[in-house]
């Protein structure tokens, strides 16, 4: 296919890219185990590649994909989520300011607690479900960097990417999105104005549940990015090759994988919305949702498979009704194919600020008639 960026994600996404390979003319783009690259008589590399802590070429078409794919000038994977996380953070200095929301992903919160307090960097988290939440935690000229998800895991608060892309910026900050959730098919948080886009790979864009992987996206090619270009490279945060296969494998189901998650998820939704064992239901789609405008005006593609329910009952209860499902697995993780629930407080930790009653849905692909039975019997 030729190397056109008009092309439709879906399209992109279902080629791998730039498949077939060049050089041979595969359709399945090639899988280079090699740790280490030649040179020839005269001492020069005979490529572009030296050794494979830096770069492998069985990255390149997954990280140009995930570049395009959010409209980003370059893309880099990381062996890990928090291997993404944490390189974008290492870039911060003792004195600057770090925003982010109270409720988020509590791994890069717990890392963020952790730099804040060994390494003398101020943290301020706001609530993202006030909307001047943000602009009062702002500190102009000190504020470095703005970290938001959108929508926020696990509540699906709603956060506007262009307006914090504004604040941040009038405070001499950039804004970096964790768009794991919503993935570039339907939303560009670069377009609406951020500088780093961030997606945990081991979540939607793989899907399958086999691949733990991390890729940051950049606006643009600047000194931060060379920076967490280093970090990447001598902290070792690197993926290996048949991980960034099977990543790139996953990929390319993407948009047909996403689609009938946020259908699945959308028909759950509305019809445990007004359920007599649950008080209240977390999702984007619904028009009921606080936050359902923005979505729509950002997510442009649908709303992706993850929900939250709000039980009526304890903490106990919450819990048995996760053991109790048997379509749904209780296991930590989203974005597969498979449906999973899970206690997120229990998950989160001493830490947690999520409500006790609260259960975190990652919804799949499997019949919706037999999700909605399933949810069924665990609640009675």
């Amino acid at each position: 296919m030729a190397k056109d960026k008009n092309f439709s994600a879906e399209t992109l996404l279902a080629h791998g890219g730039e498949a077939p390979e060049p050089t041979t003319g595969a359709v399945v783009p090639p899988l280079h185990f090699s740790t280490t690259f030649a040179r020839n008589a005269q001492y020069e590399l005979m490529g572009e590649y030296i050794y494979g802590r830096y770069q492998n070429p069985t990255f390149d078409p997954v990280e140009k994909l995930a570049a395009t794919l959010d409209k980003g000038a370059e893309a880099k994977l990381f062996a890990s989520g928090m291997a993404g996380i944490t390189a974008i953070f290492e870039t911060v200095n003792a004195g600057e300011h770090i925003v982010a929301p109270t409720v988020m992903y509590h791994g890069a919160q717990d890392w963020l607690r952790y730099i804040s307090r060994k390494r003398n960097i101020d943290l301020t988290l706001f609530d993202a479900s006030d909307p001047e939440g943000l602009e009062k935690a702002l500190r102009p000229g000190k504020t470095v960097i703005v970290w938001i998800e959108s929508p926020v895991n696990p509540t699906w608060d709603v956060i506007d990417i262009a307006a914090s892309a504004e604040a941040a910026h009038n405070a001499g900050a950039i804004l970096a999105v964790d768009a794991t959730v919503s993935t570039p098919i339907t939303t560009q948080p670069i377009s609406l104005g951020a500088d780093l886009v961030f997606h945990s790979a081991t979540k939607y864009l793989n899907g399958h549940s086999d691949v733990t992987a991390g890729i940051v996206v950049t606006r643009e090619k600047n000194e931060r990015w060379e920076e967490i270009k280093m970090i990447r490279k001598y902290v070792g945060g690197i993926q290996g090759p048949f991980e960034a296969w099977l990543l790139l494998r996953g990929m390319r189901t993407l948009s047909l994988r996403f689609e009938r998650a946020s259908e699945n998820a959308l028909k759950l939704a509305r019809h445990f919305e007004n359920h007599p064992k649950i008080e209240k239901v977390l999702y984007p789609g619904l028009e009921s949702h606080p936050g359902h405008h923005i979505a729509k005006k950002q997510m442009t593609n649908g709303f992706g498979g993850m929900m939250s329910l709000l039980v009526k009952g304890d903490a106990a209860y919450a819990q048995q009704v996760a053991t109790r499902a048997t379509v749904f697995t209780p296991a930590t993780s989203l974005g597969g194919v498979e449906s999973l629930i899970e206690h997120r407080a229990s998950v989160e930790g001493p830490h947690s600020v999520v409500p006790k009653n609260l259960i975190r849905l990652s919804v799949g692909i499997e019949d919706v008639q037999d999700l909605i039975t399933d949810l069924e019997q665990a609640l009675s």
